[in-house]
């Protein structure tokens, strides 16, 4: 239940064997919902971490369904739902998980003055392609229909971009009626909205984190996530670790190769200190020192 009285759908994935050793809360990208992360809740369950997913207010199940809730509305769920997982279990490590979409809304929540109570945030292909960092078409086009059509729906029909490597999810998703297929114009503006919002506040992300990006990602551009890499702040740089997937596409949870990827967060939540097991780390910091050069 939500601070102004709204139910969320919920779903959990517990250790089946004694209390979990960690968790995480996981928010869901863009036009989809928590049944995104089934997959990676079965295999971190298997690693004694319980996974909690929730569809966000306007997608999946949740009431307003289509109509964008805004940050303040998303970013107050968050919190709750952050408490809620907490009390459960009391002295676990929590981390909050966010794909894309969901991703900007954790690093807008991590970011704040009074941030949820995590021990962390994992940002997988964080939503950070802020109007800055947009093509000078985008933006006038994006102004225009919101400004004219705003309740006009488009799709992503046409565009040639590929999401993932894995074909066969993505015709599931395809099929799946709670995947939202035509999209309101005012609602890509808040989208554009949030990513503004989450690239922004970078500089201001104290808590320990994991971003994580696919160097074949073609739904958020390089330019704005090392912008949002080379933002972090310099204080929290030993908390903070970057990792590039040199296979990776934008759904890098649901990818062919999304066990090298969910295995690198098991063990970072394990031990954020040490190397990422697929070196993902390593090739960040030289994609890094490349684009400094």
């Amino acid at each position: 239940m939500t601070a102004d009285g709204l139910a969320l759908p919920l779903r959990v994935w517990l250790p089946e064997e004694g209390p979990p050793r960690a968790a995480i809360l996981a928010l869901h990208g863009f036009n989809d919902y928590s049944n995104a992360f089934d997959g990676p809740g079965r295999y971190w369950a298997a690693r004694g971490i319980a996974t909690y997913a929730y569809d966000q207010r306007g997608f999946g199940a949740a009431p307003n369904r289509g109509l964008w809730a805004g940050a303040t509305a998303m970013v107050d769920d968050l919190r709750v739902a952050t408490a809620l997982v907490r009390a459960r279990h009391p002295g676990v490590p929590l981390y909050i998980l966010g794909d894309s979409m969901g991703g900007a809304v954790a690093l807008v929540g991590a970011s704040a003055a009074t941030p949820p109570d995590a021990d962390g945030v994992i940002l997988v292909a964080p939503a950070v392609w802020a109007r800055s960092t947009m093509p000078l078409t985008h933006r006038v086009a994006l102004w225009i229909g919101a400004h004219t059509i705003p309740w006009a729906k488009v799709t992503g029909r046409g565009l040639k971009i590929q999401a993932s490597d894995n074909i066969e999810m993505l015709r599931g998703l395809g099929r799946d009626p709670l995947v939202i297929k035509a999209t309101r114009i005012d609602t890509i503006s808040g989208l554009a909205d949030l990513m503004d919002l989450a690239l922004a506040r970078a500089p201001h992300l104290g808590l320990p984190a994991l971003l994580l990006y696919g160097a074949r990602d073609e739904i958020i551009p390089e330019d704005p996530t090392l912008a949002l890499w080379r933002e972090l702040p310099a204080a929290a740089r030993r908390a903070q670790r970057r990792a590039l997937y040199a296979n990776g596409w934008h759904m890098l949870l649901r990818d062919l190769g999304a066990e090298t990827v969910l295995n690198d967060i098991a063990q970072w939540i394990a031990d954020p200190r040490a190397p990422l097991p697929s070196g993902a780390d390593a090739r960040a910091r030289a994609r890094l020192a490349d684009g400094a050069s």
